[in-house]
């Protein structure tokens, strides 16, 4: 046997078990969650928290939004994101770009996570072109396939400035036309009218066919289209202001956490005085308080800012992979969704 293929077989070895993603309408939670708020810990947090989610669906003006950093799409949580969609469960998302490309689009293309049932060490990984986020494993090849969609996507538009909304729709319409998974986020958004943001894009494999579509075009001497950060805080706080009551689950923290509460500051920037704070919000995170950082923040700390209610939140202090199925279960069967209006945000802008 030659090396290339004793490598490839490696690689088949090491790319053998594809993550099964959970499908919350196939298992009633509601029992385990009513049980465990009677507990204490994080066990009644998250009882608490499920409460709250279950607060905003039952509430007919909250405007819900999935906010997503962190891999739980590509550790098995990403066809529940898509079933709060599909079911109108929430009306917008922020996320981050790894969570929207890297993790929902790739599979949209019909590509695969896959679990890490051996790990050897990463130098060995690399060579094979695995790429590993925990215990999760990426074909590079097939990520590479990502960046080179992303960029015959970007291509094909008219050369001008695009929010990430804007061009995440477009990505959208690419999976209803070329898609090989029915259950993709970013695919049932573009049919369901849900507006998607990602404030750091670029910090993607979006990045890399972004840049080589305005390299490939300047050689060329042509205009390229750009991507305009600036209209993501816009579009956004137009939602937020137009939505009034509105309501916050968030899954980690960092960016796509600050920029979704920041609406509620740029709203009165812009001199809406009697824009309300976000009523709702729920956290699930895994992040310490005690370095400082804007992931840790807790939501208390972020009423101080003017950004949320302090008396309809919830820190739930876990991973969060362990924690959604449970979530977002119990509020599939509670079923509040069944008479919730559509909100289809994304019309906003057409």
């Amino acid at each position: 046997m030659n090396d290339a293929t004793a490598n490839d077989t490696r690689k088949a070895e090491l790319l053998s078990t594809v993550v099964e993603h959970i499908d919350i309408t196939s298992f009633d939670a509601r029992p385990i969650v009513d049980a465990m708020a009677k507990m204490s810990f994080t066990s009644r947090d998250l009882g608490r928290a499920t409460s709250i989610y279950n607060q905003m669906l039952a509430d007919p003006d909250c405007t819900i939004f999935l906010v997503i950093a962190g891999s739980t799409s590509a550790g098995g949580c990403m066809d529940a994101y898509a079933e709060l969609v599909r079911s109108n469960m929430v009306d917008g998302i922020v996320a981050t770009g790894a969570s929207i490309v890297d993790m929902d689009f790739f599979e949209g293309l019909g590509h695969k996570h896959y679990q890490a049932l051996d790990v050897p060490d990463d130098d060995t990984l690399r060579s094979l072109l695995i790429d590993r986020i925990y215990d999760t494993y990426i074909d590079e090849e097939q990520l590479q396939d990502c960046d080179h969609t992303i960029y015959e996507i970007a291509n094909s538009l008219e050369a001008k400035p695009y929010s990430s909304r804007a061009f995440i729709r477009e990505m959208g319409k690419y999976l209803v036309e070329h898609g090989k998974k029915d259950n993709s986020l970013v695919k049932l958004a573009y049919e369901h009218d849900v507006p998607i943001f990602c404030p750091a894009f670029v910090d993607s494999s979006a990045g890399f066919g972004l840049v080589k579509h305005q390299v490939d075009r300047a050689k060329e001497g042509k205009p390229y289209m750009v991507l305009d950060a600036i209209a993501d805080f816009r579009e956004l706080t137009d939602i937020k202001i137009k939505a009034g009551t509105t309501g916050l689950l968030m899954i980690g923290g960092g960016v796509p956490k600050n920029f979704i509460q920041d609406t509620v500051v740029c709203a009165e920037i812009l001199g809406h005085d009697d824009v309300q704070v976000h009523k709702y919000a729920v956290q699930i995170t895994v992040a310490d308080v005690r370095d400082g950082a804007c992931s840790s923040s807790t939501l208390q700390e972020a009423a101080s800012w003017g950004k949320v209610n302090t008396g309809i939140e919830q820190m739930v202090f876990a991973e969060a992979g362990s924690v959604i199925p449970l979530l977002a279960s119990d509020a599939y069967h509670r079923g509040h969704w069944k008479t919730r209006a559509k909100r289809a945000w994304a019309r906003n802008f057409d």
